[in-house]
């Protein structure tokens, strides 16, 4: 699906509800996105043996870093992708720590600065900020609103199809729901370059920015970790490049995933 579709998609779906309901279609089209590249190539359904194998960091990673944690990851080809429904994953930006806020506002709230919020939700809903892009190296000014919503996306870093994809399919429905509100597994980021993104992987997108790209694999590695998905070789090919470029890299942690993601670069 093309940006352009996808964006059209939503002009649709603001015009049949009330008042608002434009605005709560750009909340859903982050969640869209991520069946934008719409990945239907040709299936490679052979495993690949030991993760480490053919990976640089194997033997030689240091304890606790990302290099580490890639060889730890089993390697297997991509599953069909029949069945794969964004409703898989659940609520869309459901609130998982009940804490009475949304995971869309909350990562909003986390990636950007000086951000303001609707009266009368303590402090949940965020009408304007500022963003420090991790993959443009650009900064954006956000605005809650018709045509301005859509400036600022949130990705989820592993994109939901390629986990439906690579072990997903296997997991029960809380999991998955987990997987699709982690804040480890999501950041706010320019909305067209998240739109190109698509469902893409390593193998197949990193941030335009070269200087986050350690981070974001990092970034991969760690969700893949906490819930048992695999890689394809290919994409456990382009992570290791990417982190013989920063071998000390530390493993993302949990405690990461409630910083800012600039602070992770």
């Amino acid at each position: 699906m093309k940006t352009a579709a996808v964006l059209a998609a939503v002009l649709v779906l603001s015009g049949c509800g009330a008042p608002g309901s434009f605005v709560d279609a750009l909340d859903a089209l982050d969640a869209v996105v991520d069946t934008a590249g719409g990945d239907t190539a040709g299936v490679d359904t052979g495993e690949v043996g030991a993760a480490g194998v053919g990976t640089a960091a194997a033997g030689t990673a240091t304890a606790g870093s990302a290099a580490a944690a890639l060889t730890t990851l089993q390697v297997k080809g991509r599953a069909p992708k029949t069945g794969y429904e964004r409703e898989e994953f659940g609520r869309r930006w459901a609130d998982i720590d009940r804490d009475g806020c949304d995971q869309r506002n909350q990562v909003l709230a986390r990636d950007m600065d000086r951000e303001t919020f609707k009266a009368g939700t303590h402090d949940c809903i965020v009408l304007t900020g500022t963003l420090r892009d991790t993959y443009t190296g650009t900064t954006i000014s956000f605005t809650r609103g018709q045509g301005t919503s859509e400036k600022v996306q949130i990705d989820h870093v592993v994109a939901l199809s390629d986990a439906w994809q690579k072990g997903a399919q296997q997991l029960d429905e809380a999991t998955r729901e987990r997987i699709g509100n982690d804040p480890l597994n999501l950041i706010a980021v320019d909305g067209p370059t998240n739109a190109r993104k698509g469902d893409g992987d390593a193998a197949t997108w990193l941030p335009p920015d070269a200087g986050y790209r350690c981070a974001y694999v990092a970034r991969q590695v760690a969700v893949k970790s906490k819930y048992q998905l695999w890689v394809t070789a290919a994409e456990r090919d382009a992570i290791d490049r990417v982190l013989r470029g920063c071998p000390d890299r530390a493993a993302t942690t949990e405690a990461d995933a409630t910083q800012p993601a600039i602070t992770l670069r």
